[in-house]
């Protein structure tokens, strides 16, 4: 038996451009010094978070961000690859846990099963977690220290 496929859904470019526009201010905020550190830390009630920086390049910055919980083992690690674009001040998911390079728009149903608008549920997830983390997070007390605050 043949799936049908549903092919109605069109990118809403305003509207990702916009999540990215606001994932790159948030992201300043949680690490505005990454141009001269390569990782910061951060813990969210029990979470442990850490931000790193993977590659620099003129126009771009690729980042790593990576959460381990720990008081509940219900709840698996989280691990994002970020690419920073500044002269457009953008930031987009790159890669979700192990999925690399999703696209914009998918048939579906797909191999993956990705939703149709996966791309735009990465970002979405992205932009609550950072409000979440800048609600929530703070620096570990060695780093805010040495950095002076």
């Amino acid at each position: 038996m043949k799936l049908k496929q549903r092919s109605n859904y069109s990118v809403d470019l305003q509207d990702l451009h916009a999540v990215c526009e606001a994932n790159y201010a948030r992201l300043l905020r949680l690490f505005p010094d990454y141009e001269n550190r390569n990782q910061r830390q951060l813990e969210i009630g029990p979470a442990r978070v850490e931000l790193t920086v993977i590659e620099r390049c003129r126009y771009t910055t690729i980042f790593r961000l990576q959460q381990w919980h720990g008081e509940s083992e219900w709840l698996g690690s989280l691990n994002i690859e970020l690419r920073a674009y500044h002269d457009a001040r953008m930031l987009e998911v790159a890669g979700f846990q192990s999925h690399r390079s999703v696209r914009g728009r998918y048939q579906y149903p797909n191999r993956r099963m990705y939703q149709q608008d996966e791309k735009a549920q990465q970002n979405a997830f992205l932009a609550e977690w950072f409000g979440h983390a800048l609600h929530h997070g703070q620096a570990p007390l060695a780093q805010v220290v040495a950095s002076g605050r």
